[in-house]
C-alpha cells in the first residue's frame, strides 16, 4: 500500500518536514517514491507548500494520507478540491 506521509529533515530541535509518497513498509526517513511538498511548523504562520496536481493524482490511484498529512490537506483546503 502506498502512503502520503511526512519525512523529517533538518538538524536536531529544528525539524521541518517533506511531504512524500512512499510504500507503507519503508522506514520514516528511508526510501520514497516522490516528494510532493514540504511543511515547516517553526515559522509563524506555518509554511505549507504542496504540489496539488501530484497529490490529487496519487489519491486517485489509491494512496492513503496519514493523519498528520490529512490535517495539512484540511488546512490548505486540498480535501475540498479533491
Amino acid at each position: 500500500m502506498v502512503r502520503i506521509r511526512l519525512r523529517r529533515v533538518g538538524p536536531r530541535n529544528q525539524a521541518s518536514y517533506r511531504v512524500i509518497v512512499a510504500d507503507k513498509e519503508s522506514p520514516r526517513d528511508g526510501r520514497f517514491i516522490e516528494i510532493v511538498g514540504h511543511y515547516n511548523p517553526r515559522t509563524h504562520p506555518s509554511t505549507i507548500v504542496l504540489k496539488d496536481d501530484r497529490i490529487i493524482y496519487w489519491l486517485g490511484v489509491g494512496a492513503q494520507p496519514t493523519e498528520a498529512v490529512a490535517g495539512l490537506f484540511r488546512q490548505t483546503k486540498l480535501w475540498e478540491r479533491y
